[in-house]
């Protein structure tokens, strides 16, 4: 009875560390995934949209401005799974990342609206929505 009563106690108390932690984490405005919580920002007049690609991407839905030079980088590591490829149709861009590290896709300038990709596959979507 008291050894149940020990490991119970014990076990609320790790919970309870470990939710403090996870506060802490996102209190800085950043993901568990490492990304800050904007995944976009401005360097030198060009956007960077920044997108984590691993078992799909992360975040799954951006928001960005139109009318501005736009690099989408994904970032990577040790990803060998479907989100490794990149298509987006409507801009005809069909490209493998990097493995680990980061690789740059160059959008050019985007009208406002919604710029859909995946995937090679078509398994895992993302999509960017510009707006003036």
């Amino acid at each position: 009875m008291m050894k149940s009563t020990v490991i119970s106690i014990s076990i609320a108390v790790l919970l309870i560390i470990g939710a403090f932690a996870l506060a802490k984490n996102n209190s800085n405005g950043s993901l568990e995934n490492g990304l800050p919580a904007n995944n976009v920002s401005i360097e030198n007049g060009v956007q960077i949209v920044q997108i984590r690609a691993k078992g799909g991407y992360q975040p799954r839905i951006s928001n960005a401005k139109a009318g501005l030079p736009t690099i989408l980088r994904f970032n990577t590591n040790g990803t060998f799974d479907c989100s490794a490829s990149v298509i987006i149709p409507s801009l005809k861009i069909s490209q493998f990342l990097a493995t680990s590290g980061s690789t740059d896709i160059d959008l050019g300038l985007q009208s406002a609206g919604r710029l859909q990709g995946s995937c090679g596959m078509g398994m895992y979507p993302f999509e960017i929505n510009f707006s003036n």
